[in-house]
């Protein structure tokens, strides 16, 4: 499970590299400043939580608590659902992607609030 999970935020890394250049290069003359703004976002917390994802990695190999690979899939929930809807509002300008985001963000509130008792938990 841990060899998925640094995998996928390794993955997840790179691919908002490729989407933080995407923006920048391909998207810059198609879209207003304010859509390349919410793109930009998405961009943004990706790498964040994808760090993350690599900690928590890190963490559970120190102290393989179970709270903590519930962290992970709470932040990988938290990445598809905030940046992902935040990729498609930019793209489509379909509105209704705008109420999944707060979801994703609900998701990686949990995802640091069950790092935070893992880590608890765990200091000695």
């Amino acid at each position: 499970m841990i060899k998925i999970i640094l995998s996928s935020a390794a993955l997840s890394a790179m691919l908002s590299v490729i989407l933080g250049a995407f923006a920048a290069h391909g998207l810059k003359s198609r879209l207003s400043e304010a859509l390349l703004n919410t793109f930009q976002t998405g961009v943004q917390y990706q790498m964040y939580h994808s760090l993350a994802l690599i900690l928590v990695v890190l963490l559970y190999r120190q102290m393989p608590h179970s709270i903590l690979l519930y962290s992970a899939g709470f932040m990988f929930a938290g990445i598809v659902l905030f940046s992902g809807s935040l990729y498609l509002l930019a793209l489509t300008q379909i509105k209704w992607f705008g109420p999944i985001t707060p979801l994703g963000g609900i998701c990686f509130i949990i995802g640091w609030a069950l790092l935070t008792i893992a880590a608890l938990k765990g200091a000695n």
